[in-house]
């Protein structure tokens, strides 16, 4: 039987954005998740994605949006604390803006909604960590706001995660989230150059 996504059910469009015409939202790419308790698998791989998109949006003049979670002193996301900073190879540049979020959709609570308004593309580009938490949902609340969202899936990386009693690889976990991405609230491409 096909399968068909909700996506093609409410005639939204499969097109990916193009970078000219796109705010870029780059999404707790912090040295949180490059060690320790909250390592990723794939974090390398995944920084590199980043910052080839990262070097691209910038070539092509879009307006780019760090956003980093503080979960405060003593944490691992303690942004005061050098694990809680952006990591150096997507450090943000003079000019780019930066949101302090603290839960995983990065609209609550921020002006991240301002700044996505101020830059006037209604097509954003979404990656980061984890994909599963932090990219699905705020790339779910874009898409509910009337953006038109598109995720990197190879600049977005997660971990392995317990379910029902059995434990999900970090791989499942991050297809799993693109899926639901795919199904209704966004466009999934694999790499930046897959991006119009």
């Amino acid at each position: 039987m096909p399968t068909t996504t909700l996506r093609t059910l409410s005639g939204l469009d499969e097109k990916p954005a193009a970078l000219g015409d796109s705010t870029v939202i780059l999404i707790d790419y912090q040295n949180t998740y490059t060690r320790g308790v909250m390592e990723l698998e794939g974090w390398r791989e995944a920084l590199d994605a980043a910052a080839d998109l990262l070097a691209r949006a910038r070539a092509a003049g879009a307006p780019v949006i760090h956003v980093m979670n503080d979960g405060g002193e003593g944490t691992p996301y303690d942004v005061r604390a050098e694990i809680g900073q952006i990591h150096p190879s997507v450090a943000p540049a003079e000019g780019e803006r930066v949101v302090v979020k603290q839960v995983p959709d990065a609209f609550a609570g921020t002006d991240l909604a301002e700044l996505v308004d101020a830059a006037g593309h209604q097509d954003v580009v979404v990656a980061g960590f984890m994909t599963h938490m932090c990219v699905t949902f705020t790339t779910a609340s874009a898409f509910l706001r009337g953006n038109r969202p598109t995720v990197v899936a190879a600049a977005s990386a997660t971990r392995p995660l317990p379910s029902a009693g059995t434990e999900l690889t970090a791989e499942q976990v991050h297809r799993s989230a693109l899926a639901t991405i795919t199904d209704l609230y966004g466009v999934v491409v694999e790499s930046p150059a897959d991006l119009g």
